[in-house]
């Protein structure tokens, strides 16, 4: 009974580090598609991958089998996922062939790095420099996913049909160098795991939510496109509350 136990335990460790590596096959087929010039798939991919990333850890918590080598793996399928195939898939669609390739892979190259080392500095919990507020709410700069979503901005805008953004390169570039920047920034943005709603919110709550997927399936670019502008928008209410808080 006990080696049964012992065998069952041991299924329930793997299943989180299961839906990790699903993440990277995720990632790594959304290369191969960007590849093949199906980008419209290979941006449903990465996607999907964010949100197995999202759910690896709460199943591995759900489960208590959270331990280093899940964590080790996670963040590495989040610098592939989130800092290498999104950049590549950009490259793909806006650079490849054009006369500011050269430029364009700069800026991918700045993008991977970036969300390199937003990674290790979430790894070692490294806090913010300027203070000492508690930062249980926050964020220190862009997280991976949310840093490969926005970085995809462009391919979003394209997928509503704005086509003209292809003949502006340089505007890309740039962008993606903002993005990176965010990443490795110490911008305190808000950590959706640690909201904590009222009471009297949570059905409020709920009906958005499921709005927000009845929106995705119906619009999914417009709504994705949407949810990155009022990311963006929420870090001047997330740096001022940031500031409210008190100092420990």
């Amino acid at each position: 009974m006990a080696r049964k136990k012992r065998k069952m335990s041991s299924f329930q460790q793997f299943i989180p580090n299961l839906i990790t590596l699903m993440a990277i096959c995720a990632g790594l087929t959304s290369v191969r598609l960007g590849f093949e010039g199906r980008f419209e798939p290979a941006l449903y991919l990465i996607l999907l991958a964010a949100l197995f990333d999202g759910v690896d850890g709460k199943v591995a918590r759900y489960l208590d089998c959270a331990s280093p080598f899940g964590a080790e793996l996670d963040s590495l399928a989040d610098f592939f996922n989130f800092g290498i195939a999104p950049g590549l898939l950009i490259y793909q669609v806006f650079f490849h062939g054009t006369d500011y390739a050269y430029f364009g892979w700069l800026a991918v190259l700045f993008l991977s790095v970036a969300c390199a080392l937003r990674l290790a500095r979430f790894n070692v919990a490294l806090p913010i420099e300027t203070d000492k507020k508690n930062l249980g709410s926050f964020f220190v700069g862009v997280p991976a996913p949310a840093l490969a979503s926005l970085s995809l901005l462009p391919m979003y805008l394209q997928m509503m049909g704005y086509e003209w953004l292809g003949l502006h390169p340089v505007l890309i570039t740039f962008y993606l160098f903002f993005t990176g920047s965010l990443a490795i920034s110490t911008i305190p943005t808000f950590s959706i795991k640690h909201v904590n709603f009222k009471e009297n919110m949570r059905p409020m709550i709920l009906i958005i939510s499921i709005l927000l997927v009845i929106f995705l399936f119906v619009f999914p670019w417009e709504t994705i496109v949407f949810a990155n502008l009022a990311y963006i928008v929420s870090f001047v209410f997330s740096y001022r509350k940031y500031r409210q808080s008190p100092t420990e």
